[in-house]
């Protein structure tokens, strides 16, 4: 039975912030087209598990990161930005001003994050998720984001004014 047309229009209205998300999560703008993909795959083949008390976009972007997780486990390899990539990366993410340089550091220092801070970070900063939708979507508890989170800040604020983060431990390296 194919999803309701009601389903399909909610989903329609939910894949620009997915593709935001998975841009910025995947720092290739081919993997993250082929992560929008697989959810919206996947979320029509599952349409009939969706509560229509919940968000959509919280739904889609759990089914994102599942998503996500099976490929990184399946993969183990690590997506690299090459400098000639930058300007795809740089055009997903949100607008920080005029200054191009501050935007590449930023993309520079956000491919530097461990996933697993990167992740509640960016959903919540750049998807406005709450906390608890965060935790939701990525199936851990909202203390754990918080942590998450503090430690990624951090980590930026370190990596943008060029210091080693204090919290280096879980660094990616970016050759």
């Amino acid at each position: 039975m194919d999803a309701p047309t009601a389903f399909r229009q909610q989903l329609l209205g939910a894949i620009p912030r997915l593709r935001r998300y998975a841009r910025s999560l995947v720092f290739d703008p081919s993997a993250a087209d082929d992560l929008v993909q697989t959810t919206l795959e996947r979320a029509l083949a599952h349409w009939h598990q969706f509560d229509q008390q919940r968000d959509i976009l919280v739904w889609t972007l759990s089914i994102a990161h599942n998503a996500f997780m099976d490929e990184r486990r399946r993969d183990k390899r690590m997506t690299l930005v090459e400098p000639n990539e930058a300007r795809d990366v740089v055009d997903a993410l949100p607008a920080v001003g005029n200054d191009i340089g501050l935007r590449l550091d930023l993309v520079a220092a956000l491919s530097k994050l461990p996933v697993e801070q990167r992740q509640p970070l960016l959903l919540v900063t750049l998807e406005q998720l709450s906390y608890a939708e965060c935790a939701e979507v990525l199936r851990i508890p909202v203390g754990t984001v918080m942590s998450r989170i503090s430690r990624a800040r951090s980590a930026l604020r370190d990596l943008l004014d060029g210091r080693a983060p204090s919290n280096a431990r879980g660094l990616r390296r970016v050759v």
